[in-house]
């Protein structure tokens, strides 16, 4: 194969790339940054779709976070790949325990229920039953409540400096291409004529 690895890398060396990048944190969210303002969309397009990533990030249904990204993306008028960008960037192994921590209080607060009961909850053995009902009403109806206004508050925050920072962007790079396009104009118009 072209790109495949001379040794193959084992389970731990995957594993442990998929919760620290190799290189740093700071170049993986440069790299997503970067890969953000340079997709071809409208500023709108782009912060939307990002914004619907990040309200996804914050829902407790892992595995279905970029598709909700894409469907909101869509009603939303916003960019596919921004969202699932956005749903990269804001929901990641290193973010996740505090989203769920928060969306866990915030949806227990919003529901009265207090604070949660000492009794330890078994979700191994709800898993293996497969008892979705027996896991709702304890963990996934808080954490989706308090997802909800947690999520929407995160895609409101994002939304504008991103629209702003992509329009920058974009200003940015069509003055650099004029002044370019100025400076071979000059060059060539002081060359001699054969």
């Amino acid at each position: 194969m072209l790109f495949r690895r001379r040794t193959r890398e084992s389970l731990w060396q995957r594993f442990r790339v998929h919760m620290w990048p190799r290189r740093s944190l700071s170049r993986s969210l440069q790299y997503f940054w970067k890969r953000i303002l340079r997709l071809r969309a409208t500023p709108h397009a782009i912060a939307a779709g990002v914004a619907a990533g990040a309200f996804a990030a914050f829902l407790p249904f892992l595995g279905l976070h970029v598709l909700i990204a894409a469907g909101l993306a869509w009603v939303l008028r916003g960019n596919m790949i921004a969202a699932a960008l956005g749903t990269a960037a804001v929901g990641n192994p290193l973010s996740y325990p505090v989203i769920w921590a928060a969306t866990y209080a915030g949806g227990r607060l919003l529901l009265h229920a207090g604070p949660a009961s000492s009794a330890p909850m078994h979700i191994g053995s709800q898993l293996r039953h497969m008892h979705f009902a027996a896991l709702w009403h304890p963990l996934l109806e808080p954490m989706t409540v308090g997802g909800i206004p947690l999520g929407i508050l995160a895609g409101a925050l994002l939304y504008f400096p991103i629209r702003a920072a992509v329009s920058a962007f974009r200003n940015a790079r069509r003055a650099r291409k004029e002044r370019r396009g100025l400076d071979i104009m000059a060059a060539t118009a002081g060359m001699p004529q054969k």
